[in-house]
């Protein structure tokens, strides 16, 4: 039986949205119930936590970033022996950029193109019968979205509880849950989110306790029972007829992340792996790899060989390229400075071998990193520029690249799409010649980007996909939204 899905939204950013993804995950996972998840548009924290719960990669949808073939290759990947996905909406559900429907990098373009219906999520706090113009807009706001079910959030009392289920009720949509609000300790919070799965030694604590809240104020049957099947042949015909079996799915060993899984080929728009033999730094300062471009670099054959920078590891001088991912090297600059054999491995494998780094990767490529004291701390000196932590502005938005010249991202004239989300700045540019040239998601010229010395490359532009993505699989709709 294909896999069901349900996709957790909200009008608005911090409604409890992760919250009720995790509750949903755990109680699921409790009932015997196969369990995976993914996360609509760019982000890396949400996804780790998913993985934390469904023992799978995290992964991420985006309309605007993933032609419609990627999209369904990776939620292929998403459903591959499992019984319900529960997809976890980024922002509101509406909110993207104002383009062609389908297109538009918001949460409502992964639920119309794979009719995923929606749970949505209300903060009630400081509302009574209000609540059910709201979901009544939801519900009817675009045509080919379907509201099955709403769960209300941070409900204060008794009374608070019977006028906003009744105004639900009204509305004509059932309620699936009433989440009482209470004293806790919520998960923790940084700069970029929240904080990262692994540096909470509770974890499977409160996960457990979330589960047993979802048992007592969620319906969970009725919740099961608006997940819908996934169809059973997410891929076009055109993918899985093409000539020389232009691509395949995913097979148990490749989510695994075994090794030895068979060598197959890559969906359209996915990023090639940047080598046969990948050395990824991965820990508390580099974690934010994207899920779906480790799978599909695993399912091209690539083995990815991590390493600590943060426990002075280098990288494996058997690997032929080195990949720095973003994270948070700026709460780690001290320790970083210090780990010399890192510094000097990484300088060694540079001489032979290419080095990238995104974002954090990129700041640690430089040559010092001030933190948010303002101290200065010496970096790997690869590229020549410093950044600062202490001079911080917020730099957020989707992004497409266009490579200056060749490197591991692609040949000179490739455009990548993905996104920024930092609030370090470069302090001193220094003489390397820029990476890319950069576009935000509207169009706008953001002018050059990045840096490159010899085989050494970086930015702070995190990719997702190559190339434009095809035509939008639904148009014709007129609203857009914002984010």
């Amino acid at each position: 039986m294909s896999a069901r899905a349900i996709m957790v939204a909200a009008p608005r950013s911090g409604g409890g949205k992760t919250t009720v993804t995790l509750a949903l995950l755990a109680a699921f996972r409790r009932r015997g119930i196969r369990v995976g998840a993914a996360k609509t548009g760019p982000d890396y924290i949400d996804p780790a936590f998913h993985a934390a719960l469904t023992g799978r990669p995290g992964l991420n949808l985006d309309s605007w970033c993933m032609n419609p073939d990627l999209l369904a290759a990776t939620l292929e990947a998403a459903r591959q022996d499992v019984d319900l996905v529960v997809v976890e909406s980024a922002m509101g559900l509406f909110d993207g950029l104002v383009a062609p429907n389908g297109a538009r990098g918001s949460p409502s373009d992964i639920a119309a193109c794979f009719n995923i219906p929606v749970l949505l999520v209300l903060d009630v706090s400081g509302q009574g019968q209000t609540v059910g113009a709201v979901a009544h807009g939801f519900a009817t706001w675009q045509p080919d979205v379907q509201v099955a079910g709403v769960v209300l959030n941070r409900v204060a009392s008794p009374r608070h509880a019977r006028l906003t289920e009744g105004a639900i009720q009204a509305a004509g949509l059932p309620v699936c849950g009433t989440l009482l609000r209470q004293p806790g300790t919520p998960l923790p919070e940084r700069h970029l989110g929240l904080v990262q799965a692994r540096e909470h030694d509770g974890l499977t604590d409160w996960l457990e306790d979330l589960a047993d809240k979802a048992e007592r104020e969620l319906n969970l049957d009725a919740i099961l029972a608006t997940a819908r099947p996934l169809p059973e042949n997410l891929l076009p015909d055109t993918l899985l007829q093409a000539p020389n079996s232009q691509f395949t799915p995913l097979n148990s060993a490749i989510l695994q992340g075994s090794s030895s899984a068979p060598i197959q080929a890559l969906p359209p728009g996915a990023l090639p792996p940047p080598g046969q033999r990948i050395a990824l730094a991965d820990d508390a300062a580099f974690s934010f790899l994207y899920g779906h471009l480790a799978l599909f670099w695993r399912q091209a054959g690539a083995e990815l060989v991590p390493f600590s920078p943060l426990a002075n590891e280098a990288p494996d001088p058997s690997c032929d390229v080195c990949w720095l991912p973003g994270g948070y090297p700026e709460l780690h600059a001290g320790r970083l400075a210090a780990a010399e054999h890192f510094r000097h491995g990484l300088a060694s494998f540079a001489q032979t071998r290419p080095v990238h780094g995104e974002c954090g990767g990129f700041m640690v490529l430089g040559e010092a990193l001030e933190d948010a004291q303002g101290t200065r701390h010496r970096m790997t000196g690869l590229l020549g520029h410093v950044t600062s932590f202490a001079r911080r502005k917020l730099n957020l938005g989707y992004r497409e690249a266009t490579l200056l010249a060749p490197s591991v991202l692609g040949q000179a004239g490739t455009t990548l799409r993905g996104h920024e989300f930092h609030y370090a700045t470069v302090v001193e540019t220094g003489a390397d010649a820029p990476l890319a040239h950069l576009r935000a998601g509207d169009g706008t010229d953001l002018g050059p980007c990045g840096g490159r010395r010899g085989a050494v490359s970086g930015s702070f532009f995190h990719v997702l996909a190559c190339g434009h993505p095809a035509s939008p699989p639904h148009s014709g709709w007129s609203h857009t939204g914002s984010s």
